[in-house]
Formats: structure tokens, sequence, C-alpha cells
């Protein structure tokens, strides 16, 4: 990976329009079955959808016209197929895949028949959107005491390392008190190096991880407190890290990371969990020093379960240029945020976009995002 910039990371000034002025829709690009996750390949500007029954599926992105309109087209033949080796049921299935930087390297994150453990395993991409079945590698394998709070979203940073949220390990309130555990992996946000290999491991521990020499914490950690981190994404132009995690009763939250220099954003926080459900003590005091959500909401109006999503840094909706999209799996809508400095200056839902059962976004190279729904459709967003 690159070496860390020098000095501090430039920030982004104030919006310089409001949510209100952002006209925006949905427009479906694609029906695929259960979708759960989305990627870009690096230099290509095709797509690759988890199904989370265990299908990795191809979308052919082309352009035509003096416009360049693109167009979408699911190829019939999925890239990988682990169907026989996925449990899917409830929360379980596969939840996460990435590409490596140079978009050789396929990353799949599933819990597993026949026991629920976490996988997260690399495959290597041949020239022609084909998966090397014998290059098979697994990276990691961890246990699930119970069958919720997976996690299971993967993203590559920009300093090439892989990035892996775990859940507190499941049931209700965290029973065995994982989530303020740095030494296990479970209620956890991990940070690996998958290109190099060290000792009797798959990967490295980049040296950069708060507890790399394993005193105080596991050394893949990168921070903890965390139920069931679905989704967390990095702002593609300041690398500032933002969690959306789960609540467990009342209050579902968006917790903003950012980075101060190089590749730093998020290193070593606590985030509460258990002590704290979003702003609000759950199990007890907040922790010294973690750091509480930019954003939170409650459970009014049918919401249950946030799905995060990105910080919008495309070019065709200016008006949502630098407001983070996200949405709730119960409640209907597209929702948003828009937040300058860990202080948020609006926020917005367009409850008549894109039903309920939203359960993850993706983001193509270009910076614009999808929207994917558990029915089958993947929804880009686009101007109203």
């Amino acid at each position: 990976p690159p070496p860390a910039p020098a000095g501090e990371t430039p920030r982004s000034p104030p919006p310089e329009r409001t949510l209100g002025e952002a006209s925006v829709t949905l427009g479906e690009v694609a029906v695929v079955e259960n979708p759960v996750a989305l990627a870009a390949r690096p230099s290509s500007p095709d797509l690759y959808v988890a199904e989370k029954a265990g299908r990795i599926r191809h979308i052919e992105v082309t352009t035509s016209g003096q416009d360049r309109t693109p167009r979408y087209q699911v190829q019939r033949t999925p890239v990988l197929d682990l169907s026989d080796e996925v449990i899917d049921q409830g929360e379980q299935g596969l939840l996460g895949l990435a590409f490596s930087t140079d978009g050789r390297r396929l990353y799949v994150d599933y819990t597993a028949e026949p026991d629920g453990r976490t996988m997260v395993v690399e495959y290597t991409l041949g020239d022609r959107d084909t998966v090397e079945r014998d290059s098979r590698r697994v990276l990691l394998e961890v246990e699930q005491p119970f069958a919720n709070h997976n996690g299971g979203h993967l993203a590559v940073g920009r300093d090439g390392f892989l990035y892996i949220g775990l859940g507190d390990g499941g049931d209700r309130g965290d029973p065995l008190e994982q989530g303020q555990d740095p030494t296990t992996l479970l209620g956890s946000i991990l940070r690996i190096d998958p290109l190099a290999a060290a000792g009797d491991l798959p990967y490295a521990i980049p040296s950069g991880n708060p507890f790399a020499d394993a005193q105080g914490g596991a050394p893949e950690v990168w921070l903890y407190g965390v139920r069931n981190p679905w989704r967390f994404s990095f702002d593609r132009a300041t690398g500032d890290l933002w969690v959306a995690d789960v609540g467990q009763n009342e209050w579902e939250e968006i917790t903003w990371l950012p980075a101060t220099g190089g590749f730093d954003a998020g290193r070593g926080a606590n985030l509460g969990w258990n002590e704290m459900e979003g702003t609000h003590e759950f199990d007890g005091d907040n922790p010294e020093g973690a750091v509480l959500p930019i954003h939170e909401y409650g459970h009014e109006d049918g919401a249950c379960s946030i799905t995060g999503g990105y910080l919008y840094r495309g070019s065709a909706i200016p008006a949502l240029q630098g407001a983070y999209l996200f949405a709730d799996y119960c409640a209907p809508g597209l929702r948003a945020i828009q937040a300058h400095e860990g202080q948020v200056l609006a926020e917005r839902t367009w409850p008549e976009l894109g039903g309920s059962q939203i359960q993850s976004f993706g983001e193509d190279l270009d910076g614009e995002l999808f929207v994917l729904s558990a029915a089958g459709p993947v929804l880009k967003v686009v101007p109203g």
C-alpha cells in the first residue's frame, strides 16, 4: 500500500447547497435475488452484487450515445457460487464483498455451513471476470456464538488494507460482553493486510493498528464497541470513516470518525456498545473516551434497523454533495444527513423512494450511489 501522506488530512469545506434543494429519485438498473452488497471493480465500470444465498453476480456496464448514458446488463452465469457453503437464514448468508485496489482479488464474507462461523475468503479474478476457483484462500475464520449480529461488511481502504465488520456475536444486550472487550474480534471492525503473510497467519497486521503489539487488544482490531455495524464506508474525498451501527431496542446510530493525518480514521476508537446505545446509557455509563454518534434516531414510524450508506461524492446531483445517505430496513424511504466538522446541519427523508427492506448501498468508481432492496431491485440514485 502507499505510504500515509504527511501532515493533516485536508478537510471538506461547508456545503454550498442544502438538502432541501436536492431533487432525487431512484432508477432501476438491474434485478437479482436478494442483493445484500455491491462493489465496483477498480479499472472497470462494471458492478458486482452479492446475493444473500451465496452468489456473486456481474453487472456489465456499457455506455452509448453522445451523452454516454450507461446501460446495465446482469450476466447469466454467477462470477462465484458459494450457495452450497453458505447458511442463508435470518441474518446469516453471504454478507459482504470487496476488491483489492488493483482489482485482481475478490474478498467475500459469509456465514458458513454447518456451524454459522464467519468466513473471510480471497479469490483471484482472471481477465474475463471469472474466478479462479483454485485460488481460494481463507483469510479469517471467526466462531459465532449466536446466529445474529454477524456484521459481514468488507471494505478496502485508501491504505490498501482490508477492513472487516463483525457484530458482537448476537443474542440480546451482548450477554457475552464482547463489545467492550478489544481482545476479542467480535464487536469490532478489523484491519488486516491480506497481501502479506506473517508467521502462521495468511495475512499481516499493519503496523499502525492500535493493538499491533497484542498489548491491550487483539492485533487485528481497528476499532471496537459496536453491536452490529451494518454498514461502514470511507469518504473518498477525505478518508473519514462513517459507521452505521444497529441498535438494540430504541436507537439507531451513525458515527463519524475523521481522518486527522494519513490513514487513521477510527484508529483505536471505542463506540460505546454495550455500555451505550447511541448517546443513551444501556448497561452502564459512557466509557471514558468513547466516541458518541453524530446522528441517531428512534424507532418511530416503524423504524427498526439502520442500513448505512455513503457520503455522496458523485457529480449528477450537486445538492447532495457531501451528504451521507442511509436508510432503515423497516421504514420506507431514503434518508440523508448533511454535516460539517461533526455537526449535523440538516436531515431529510424521501419516504416515497425505495420502499422498505433497503439492506445495503453501493458506490461506483464515479462516486454515484446505488441502493439494494431485499425484494431484488438494484436502484441508482439519480436526479429527480
